[in-house]
């Protein structure tokens, strides 16, 4: 893979064209060279690494990618360049990773030996959702594997504001299916290297978190692509890692510390690291790979000498576990050895921001924590200097920090990044920070919070002097600053600012300058036969010049600096015309107060703003300007798409029920999905009594609800947990079942509800689920008995790993009877709930069509049962509670899309395979198409495949599916029961029988494949569609799969099983 770098003064229109030049060169044409540095975002530089074709069959870009700024140059690229993967556009919802899933599957794709090693862009709340489908991922292979890129960005808090926090993943690591790779990176070089690794690692499916709240995003970072460069070895995941250069963990500081600091790789690692660099008897380790968690190799890093190990956690709320927190404890408290006290530090969102925005904070605690006393440590190195640039986007002043910054490149390290604020003045704000160090200062990168805290700016300049009058700006100043404010005003400048920023001006003794540079371009505009405003920024940028250079600047000297940024506009006495008006322009304000005037009872003065960076642009090829993911006529415009997304997604059809029908939060509070409280009127068995499967037909009422589904969609039940089962419990745990306690919302900083004991245990914790890993750790603490905390410890520590599987795979034990195994263990019966967690909704397909049935929902159900090893007899929590329910009974269920759903066409031909329960959303497709027929609306060949064991036995609804026949609903029924016959027959078997028909259907006709219910069959199915297609359409085996690998992007070969 191969990339071009343009160089030179001059800054290109886009940053696509800046990496990969003009749409028609192609970058797999020219060579990487080993000396080959990149000064562009490193962002930009991952975007074109996951991207190309020979890197990535397909770029699957979430919506929430594109909402921070990660993913729009990918589309850009894709249309203008053929080494660019293909893209495809997904929005974050329920069931969010089904379809990378689906591509993967090893039924659908067997045949195929190349184009499935697919990329995703998320965030880390987009990953947050992902992370159930991704418990169904099949094996990485080194042709079939998946990669997600996350930039570390999230919107927190009522302002919007940015934040590279991971707390939406605090719950999400701990559930991480065992062959997915994590990785964390901080650095541009290090994202760089990170990125390209993880097409490296084909052994494993792959995580990438990397900084993109701040340094991922700054321009003027060099860095080779060097991993690029280097043959890969066949090592495994560990081996690999320490090949290309980087360690699982990274231990900074004290060798002899006694208190240890842990945390993920990130913005408060690189703090963390260049605090202990001051600080005696504390060190810092920071966590490269998260997953695999390699425990000894955590040990191996620590100092003997270490006391206190302090685990710093991104979490949501202040009560909420981390799973860092539980990796470490796991590793350091082992069965033979108790290992220094573990501490748990708690970071929030806004802790997060806290820390970023006031740098010396963290220090101080960290200072603290080594029991050291606290002193001033300065982050940010004494011999760096700071320029601040505010303007307003789409100004035609807006690209001067870019030129300036540019200036500096080849004496200087140069660091430039770019934040914008569009919610709190109309058309927004851009805030530009540049860094300027010597290059010999060393390698050390530190956040821009961090090297450009607030209030240390030497140079601020305000290209609208307006922004004056509405924002507090000048805080961002230190002592003594200099300020250029570009505005006729002069002399009348502190006439027409408000007080508050003349008082801040005079305490800090800043030397405000101002130019009129509108008034001197426009004189040479005409003149030089150049563009005013492109004159203007030459005025600008040879009075930033002058200021910032001091009493090193000359007329002569800054005037040699321009000619290379003034090329295109003036040359020789022309420029010297230009710079000497600049020059002679610029003029000093005496800074005074001006007396109040008399105004008796004049309106106080409106509080000043603060800049909060929200918002993420980014400028493509074509010269759109997309903020926040979209592309907007105007700035004011983005902070109505971060605050209105609905409005601007594809529209719907209008519902006037949408406000009729408001959720009441007392319902459910602790449920993010949106519920509806329906009522059964149905509940009736479909197979005999006697016969070993309980199937059964459920029918809700949905009046006065305002419950709406698409055909095929799915409904997610909220299901309790039995009655008698949770009595029985609250007695052999000793709490009084009526009891108050007060539990936080999950994932939501800050919220709480109250409810009883038996409401929490029956209606929200899942006490008969599954244990988690982290649970054992976690209860391990509670434990009173060595003999059980020993046990516990070591079911949570990686050693105890095939003991956990044992216990949960085989003899599928619950979280009630792991505390019934080990009872020393007791922790409050609040702290049990958070640390068990809440049940999560199961869904069901959906068997009926609300345009054939009204105000219902009809669902087929078969009950789940087991015994255990043990002679235990175990129930599916939500099959039981849904096989119990009484009519009248009220049940809280929610919506969930589904991949299931009838083409847009009523004319193109469906072809339905369902297996058992897999009836269910072909019923509402029947239903639906059924209806069409009456209305007298054409509809296409319908065919239905069903199979099950017996047909007297198991023929779910067979009367339905006979009467669809004879009206011709059905075109052709193929009804496979295995059981029936000398000779078992499935599905698969009936359609080779109709190979002839379902290849032209396919191939011809644009028809669309479903199948729906249990794993198994799909090769067997993929098997005779590929053989249809092979003896009937001129197929080869191999054109066969690519053919319905292409059905599947156009979603005509939809699989939905479990």
């Amino acid at each position: 893979m191969t990339i071009e770098v343009f160089s030179g003064t001059t800054t290109p229109s886009s940053a696509a064209a800046t990496l990969i030049g003009t749409p028609t060169e192609d970058p797999k044409e020219l060579p990487i060279q080993g000396a080959s540095v990149f000064n562009k975002p490193a962002s930009h530089i991952i975007e074109l690494l996951a991207s190309r074709s020979a890197t990535s069959s397909a770029v699957y870009i979430y919506d929430v990618a594109e909402q921070v700024g990660f993913g729009t140059l990918t589309k850009t690229w894709s249309s203008a360049m053929e080494s660019t993967a293909p893209v495809i556009s997904l929005q974050t919802r329920a069931g969010a990773g089904l379809s990378l899933v689906g591509r993967l599957s090893e039924g659908s794709s067997q045949d195929l030996v190349k184009g499935a090693v697919l990329t995703a862009y998320t965030t880390p709340a987009g990953l947050a959702a992902m992370v159930e489908s991704l418990s169904y991922l099949p094996p990485a292979t080194s042709n079939s594997r998946l990669i997600i890129q996350v930039p570390a960005v999230t919107t927190v808090g009522p302002s919007f504001a940015l934040s590279p926090t991971l707390a939406s993943l605090s719950a999400t690591f701990a559930i991480l299916p065992d062959n997915l790779v994590v990785l964390l990176s901080a650095t541009p070089q290090e994202s760089i290297d990170l990125a390209a690794l993880s097409y490296k690692l084909t052994s494993s499916h792959v995580v990438h978190i990397f900084d993109h709240h701040g340094i991922s995003r700054e321009s003027g970072h060099g860095f080779v692509p060097s991993l690029q460069l280097k043959e890969t070895p066949a090592l495994d995941v560990p081996e690999l890692i320490r090949w290309s250069g980087y360690q699982f963990f990274d231990y900074v500081g004290d060798l002899n510390a006694e208190t240890v600091v842990v945390l993920l790789n990130g913005p408060l690692a690189l703090m963390a690291k260049s605090i202990v660099a001051h600080t005696s008897g504390l060190g810092v380790v920071v966590v490269r790979v998260l997953r695999p968690w390699d425990g000894d190799a955590f040990k191996q890093c620590l100092p003997d000498t270490v006391k206190e190990v302090h685990v710093f956690d991104d979490v949501p709320n202040e009560v909420c576990q981390g799973n860092l927190f539980v990796d470490v404890f796991g590793s350091l408290y082992g069965p033979n050895s108790p290992g220094p006290l573990v501490r748990a530090h708690r970071v929030t969102p806004t802790r997060t921001l806290s820390f970023l925005s006031n740098p010396d904070h963290f220090s101080t605690l960290l200072t603290e924590l080594s029991h050291q006393v606290p002193a001033a440590t300065h982050l940010d190195a004494y011999s760096t200097r700071k320029l601040l640039f505010f303007s307003t986007p789409k100004s035609a002043l807006s690209p001067l920090p870019q030129t300036v910054a540019n200036s500096f490149t080849s004496t200087v390290s140069v660091r430039l990044l770019t934040d914008h604020d569009i919610f709190s003045k109309s058309g927004g704000i851009t805030a530009d920070k540049i860094v300027l160090s010597p290059r010999s200062e060393g390698t050390d990168i530190l956040p821009m919070a961090a090297a450009f805290p607030s209030g240390t700016a030497d140079f601020i300049c305000v290209l609208d002097a307006n922004l004056l009058k509405s924002h507090s700006l000048l805080n961002q100043a230190k002592s003594g600053a200099i300020v250029l404010v570009i505005s006729p005003w002069s002399s009348e400048l502190p006439y027409n600012l408000p007080p508050a920023v003349l008082l801040a001006a005079v305490e800090k003794k800043l030397r405000i300058f101002t130019l009129d540079a509108k008034a001197i371009s426009s004189g040479f505009g005409a003149e030089l036969g150049a563009a005013q405003d492109t004159v203007q920024r030459v005025v600008v940028y040879l009075a930033v010049l002058r200021l910032y250079l001091g009493k090193a600047a000359s007329e002569p000297a800054v005037r040699k600096l321009a000619e290379g940024v003034a090329r295109e506009v003036a040359q020789g006495s022309q420029l010297a015309k230009i710079s000497a008006s600049s020059w002679a322009a610029l003029e000093e304000v005496d800074l005074h107060i001006p007396p109040a005037a008399d105004g008796g009872d004049a309106k106080p003065p409106s509080p000043l703003k603060q800049f909060e960076f929200n918002a993420i642009a980014v400028e493509t090829a074509d010269g759109q300007t997309v903020v926040n993911g979209s592309k907007v006529s105007s700035w004011h415009d983005a902070a109505k798409h971060l605050l209105f997304p609905s409005v601007f997604t594809p529209p719907t059809p209008p519902s006037e029920e949408a406000e009729e029908y408001v959720q009441d939060p007392s319902l459910r509070p602790e449920l993010p999905e949106h519920t509806y409280l329906v009522t059964c009127t149905v509940n009736r068995r479909l197979t005999p009594v006697d016969y070993d499967r309980n199937v059964f037909h459920l029918e809700f009422d949905t009046m006065g609800t305002g419950l709406k589904y698409a055909v095929g969609e799915a409904l997610g039940v909220h299901g309790w947990n039995d009655e008698q089962e949770v009595l029985d419990f609250c007695m052999w745990y000793g709490v009084d079942p009526q009891r108050l306690i007060t539990i936080p919302v999950a994932a939501n900083e800050g919220k709480m509800y109250t409810r009883t004991i038996f409401q929490a245990l029956q209606q929200q914790t899942d006490l008969f689920g599954r244990p988690t890993k982290s649970f054992y750790a976690e209860l391990a603490a509670y434990a009173t008995s060595p003999a059980d905390r020993l046990a516990l410890q070591f079911i949570g520590a990686p050693e105890g790993s095939s003991t956990f599987k044992k216990l949960g795979e085989k003899d599928t034990v619950t979280f009630a009877e792991i505390l019934q195994r080990y009872p020393s263990a007791r922790p409050g019966i609040e702290t049990l709930c958070e640390m068990i967690g809440d049940i999560k909704p199961r869904h069901y397909s959906i068997a009926s069509a609300q345009s054939a049935v009204g105000n219902r929902v009809d669902l087929l159900v078969v009950t789940v049962e087991w015994t255990a090893p043990n002679g235990t007899l175990h129930y599916g929590q939500c099959t039981r509670y849904l096989a119990g329910l009484k009519v009248g009974q009220k049940v809280t269920v929610s919506i969930k899309p589904s991949v299931m759903k009838l083409p847009p066409d009523n004319m193109q031909p469906i072809i339905m395979a369902g297996l058992g329960t897999g009836a269910a959303p072909f019923r509402a497709f029947l239903q639906h198409r059924a209806l069409l027929a009456q209305q007298g609306i054409p509809v296409g060949p319908t065919y239905y495949y069903f199979g099950s064991r017996h047909r007297h036995q198991e023929y779910l609804y067979g009367e339905e599916i006979e009467a669809y026949v004879l009206d011709g609903t059905i075109t052709k029924a193929g009804l496979a029961f295995s059981r029936d016959g000398p000779k078992k027959v499935y599905i698969q078997h009936l359609m080779l029988e109709d190979a002839a028909v379902l290849a032209s259907l396919l191939k011809n006709q644009t028809g669309v494949f479903y199948l729906c219910g249990p794993t198994w069959p799909v090769p067997d199915v993929y098997e005779a569609l590929v053989g249809a297609l092979v003896k009937n359409e001129g197929h080869t085996p191999e054109s066969a799969g690519e053919f319905l690998m292409s059905l599947k992007e156009e979603e005509r070969y939809v699989l939905e099983v479990y």
